[in-house]
C-alpha cells in the first residue's frame, strides 16, 4: 500500500470528477494498493465480502494488464505501417523523378497507352 503523489491525485481527480478540496472533497492524499498488495490483503481477509472484493480487484488488475498489452501490440503495428508507408513514399519519389527525367529529354515523347504487339 502506498500514498498517491499530488500529481497522481490531481490526475485521478480530473478523471473521476471528484469535488475540490475546498468544497467537501478529500483533504489528504489517498492510499492505493498494488496488485501484490491486494493479493497479500486477501490472505488476511476471512469474510466472504472481503474475499469477493479481493477477487474483483485482482481481476481488474489483470484486465488492465491485458489492455496495456493490446495497446503495445497496436503501437507496434502502427510503427510497422508507418515504416511501410515511408518505404512506399521513397519508391514513389523515385518513380516521379524517373518520369520527370523522361519528360525532360528533348524530342522524346513518353509512350502512353496499351501494347498491342
Amino acid at each position: 500500500m502506498f500514498r498517491l503523489t499530488p500529481d497522481e491525485f490531481d490526475n485521478l481527480r480530473l478523471q473521476t470528477a471528484t469535488s475540490s478540496s475546498t468544497h467537501g472533497g478529500r483533504r489528504y492524499l489517498p492510499y492505493a494498493f498494488t496488485e501484490h498488495g491486494v493479493a497479500m490483503l486477501s490472505s488476511v481477509l476471512n469474510s466472504d465480502r472481503g474475499v469477493k472484493m479481493s477477487i474483483l480487484i485482482i481481476r481488474a488488475f489483470i484486465k488492465l494488464r491485458e489492455i496495456l498489452a493490446e495497446n503495445q501490440k497496436l503501437a507496434r503495428k502502427i510503427e510497422q505501417l508507418a515504416a511501410t508507408q515511408r518505404q512506399h513514399a521513397l519508391a514513389l519519389v523515385g518513380v516521379i523523378n524517373e518520369i520527370r527525367q523522361l519528360k525532360a529529354v528533348p524530342g522524346r515523347q513518353p509512350r502512353m497507352g496499351f501494347y498491342t504487339g
